[in-house]
C-alpha cells in the first residue's frame, strides 16, 4: 500500500475529508463550557448541529480522517486496503493549522476526528493523542473535540485521549456478531466493545472523583516529559517533535506502556482539574450491508445503551462502493428510509419508554417503511386507542401518533386547570393528523375515527407520501455539504473558489 507524502495541505483536505463522510456525528456536543483567557473557541451542550446536509448528516464539525490508510480489509470499506485509491495522512501539526483557521472563519465549531489504522492500533491512536494535546495545549483550542477510538489500541492511549476529548466513539461497525464475521473478519465484537467498556468505566470514575461544579477543561496543563526528535512516532524512545520544535509526549511501540512511561498524564495526574469524555461516548453500525432485520438492529440497540451508557447509537445506511458478491450490488440505492425509521424507532426507546420486543418481534421483524414506528406500533394495538386525552398517565400520552415529550407535558399541566379541547391541544405542538385517530377529548372526537387497520393504514401513508419522497429521492446521494450549499447561490462556484473554501483561504 503506497502512502502519498508529496500531496499539498489542499489535496490531503480533498482526499481525507470526501473520506470521512461515512462516519456519522449529527450529534449536539452535550457539553457547556466557557471560553478561558489564552485559548480559542468554546463550546455549547446544543451548539453544534446547526447544519446538515440532505441525508440528515452534521456539517458544522470540520470531519476528517487521519489516515485513509488501514491495514483492514473489511469487504464494506471504501479504504480497505485491497482498494486501488490514493492513500495520504495528515500529521497533528497540519491537523491542528486545519482546525484553528476553519474555527477563526467561523466555519467549523469543532472537530470530529477518525482515522483507518496506519500500521498499528497503538501507532493511529498516538498519532490522535498527540494532535489533541497540542490542540489544547499548544494552540489553546477550546471548542468541541469529537473523536473515534481505535480498537485494539493500548488502554493508556484510549485513556489519554478521553481527557483531552469531548466525546469518543467506538464503531460497533455491524449489527451481529455473524455479519462482523463475514465481511471484517480481522475484526472482533470482543476487541470493539473492550474500549467501550474502558470509557464507560472511565466516565464512571471520573464522576464518583470529580464534585460538582469541578472544572471542565478537557485538557490540563503540566509539566510533559520532552522526547527527542525522530522522524518515526513508535521508536523506543517514544518521541515526537513538531515542526516549529514544539515537545509533544508521545509512547513507544513496546508492549508495556505502562511500565514505560509512568510520567506521563494519566488518569491520577487528570483527575483533579479535568472530565473524562465530558459528553459521553456512542457508536455507529452499518445498515443494510447485511441481512439483519430491524428487530434484530433494534434489540442491539436497546442493550448498548443499557450495559454501555451510550448518548447514542448511529444508524449509517450502506451506500454500495466496492464490488463484492457479499455485498448489495453496485448502483443499489443506500436505504435511507429504512436508516430513518430505525432514527424514529432510537428515539422511541430513549425517551417514549418503549422497547425494541414491544416495537417488533420475531414474527413481525421489520417496520413498515411507510409508516413512522409509533403509527405502526398503534395500527398493531388498536385495542388501547381511542385515548381520552384529559385522563390518560404521561405514559399513555407518549404512545399515542402525533404527541411527543413536550406536547406530552403541556397537556399535564393544563389539564389541571380545566377541560382541554383540540384547538388547545394544536397549540400544544400535537401533530392532529395523526393523533385526531387516536384521541378524544371530554369524550368527543375531532373526525370521525373508524378503528380499522387497513383504513387508518391508508389515511397515515398518505399524509406521509411527501416526507418519504423527499428521503428516497433517487436523484440523492450521499454528500457532505460544501461551504456554498448553506447560502443557496443561484450560480455553481467555481472550481477555484471551492478549493479555497476548503482550504481556509475565503
Amino acid at each position: 500500500m503506497l502512502i502519498q507524502k508529496d500531496l499539498t495541505l489542499q489535496q490531503k483536505l480533498e482526499i481525507l475529508s470526501d473520506a470521512a463522510k461515512y462516519d456519522v456525528a449529527c450529534t449536539s456536543s452535550g457539553v457547556d463550557r466557557g471560553g478561558m483567557p489564552g485559548t480559542m473557541g468554546s463550546a455549547a451542550a446544543c451548539g453544534i448541529c446547526h447544519s446538515f446536509a440532505a441525508d440528515g448528516r452534521c456539517v458544522s464539525l470540520l470531519k476528517i480522517l487521519m489516515t485513509n490508510a488501514c491495514i483492514h480489509d473489511c469487504r464494506y470499506c471504501l479504504n480497505r486496503v485491497s482498494n486501488d485509491t490514493v492513500r495520504t495522512y495528515f500529521t497533528p501539526e497540519e491537523i491542528c493549522t486545519l482546525t484553528m483557521e476553519f474555527y477563526r472563519r467561523n466555519y467549523i465549531e469543532g472537530l470530529f476526528l477518525s482515522s483507518g489504522i496506519l500500521h498499528t492500533a497503538n501507532e493511529t491512536m498516538e498519532r490522535m493523542y498527540q494532535t489533541l494535546w497540542l490542540l489544547r495545549e499548544v494552540y489553546g483550542f477550546w471548542g468541541y473535540i469529537h473523536v473515534k477510538a481505535i480498537p485494539g489500541a493500548d488502554p493508556v492511549l484510549i485513556e489519554y485521549v478521553g481527557h483531552l476529548a469531548d466525546r469518543m466513539s467506538v464503531n460497533l461497525e455491524l449489527p451481529t456478531v455473524d455479519g462482523l464475521r463475514s465481511l471484517a473478519p480481522a475484526k472482533s465484537r470482543k476487541r470493539i466493545l473492550a474500549p467501550m467498556r474502558q470509557i464507560q468505566s472511565g466516565i464512571r470514575e471520573n464522576r464518583q472523583l470529580l464534585p460538582d461544579g469541578a472544572a471542565t477543561s478537557p485538557g490540563v496543563s503540566g509539566s510533559y516529559p520532552s522526547l527527542p526528535d525522530t522522524p518515526s512516532l513508535l521508536k523506543e524512545s517514544g518521541s515526537y517533535m513538531t515542526a516549529s520544535g514544539i515537545h509533544v509526549p508521545g509512547v513507544s511501540g513496546k508492549d508495556d506502556l505502562h511500565a514505560q512511561l509512568p510520567d506521563l498524564p494519566g488518569r491520577r495526574n487528570y483527575s483533579s482539574k479535568s472530565r473524562f469524555v465530558p459528553a459521553g461516548q456512542s457508536t455507529q453500525m452499518i445498515i443494510g450491508a447485511t441481512p439483519e432485520t430491524d428487530h434484530q438492529i433494534l434489540s442491539v440497540t436497546e442493550a448498548l445503551y443499557r450495559q454501555f451508557d451510550l448518548k447514542r447509537v448511529f444508524f449509517s445506511a450502506y451506500t454500495a462502493l466496492n464490488d463484492d458478491s457479499r455485498l448489495p450490488a453496485l448502483g443499489t440505492p443506500p436505504p435511507l428510509l429504512r436508516e430513518h425509521r430505525l432514527y424514529q424507532a432510537d428515539w422511541l426507546l430513549r425517551y417514549y419508554g418503549f422497547s425494541a420486543d414491544e416495537l417488533l418481534s420475531e414474527e413481525r421483524p421489520h417496520f413498515n417503511l411507510l409508516l413512522d414506528p409509533k403509527c405502526d406500533w398503534a395500527l398493531r394495538h388498536l385495542e388501547k386507542f381511542p385515548v381520552e386525552v384529559g385522563r390518560a398517565s404521561y405514559a399513555d400520552l407518549l404512545r399515542i401518533p402525533g404527541i411527543g415529550v413536550k406536547s406530552a407535558g403541556r397537556i399535564m399541566k393544563a389539564r389541571r386547570y380545566g377541560a382541554l379541547d383540540f384547538d388547545m391541544l394544536k397549540k400544544f405542538g400535537v401533530v392532529l393528523k395523526r393523533a385526531g385517530y387516536f384521541i378524544t377529548c371530554e369524550g368527543r372526537t375531532c373526525r370521525a375515527i373508524r378503528l380499522d387497520e387497513d383504513y387508518l393504514t391508508g389515511e397515515l401513508v398518505a399524509d406521509d407520501r411527501k416526507k418519504r419522497f423527499q428521503i428516497e429521492d433517487p436523484h440523492g446521494r450521499y454528500r457532505q455539504l460544501s461551504l456554498f450549499d448553506d447560502f443557496h447561490l443561484d450560480g455553481q462556484p467555481e472550481q477555484e473558489d471551492i478549493f479555497k473554501s476548503l482550504s481556509g483561504q475565503i
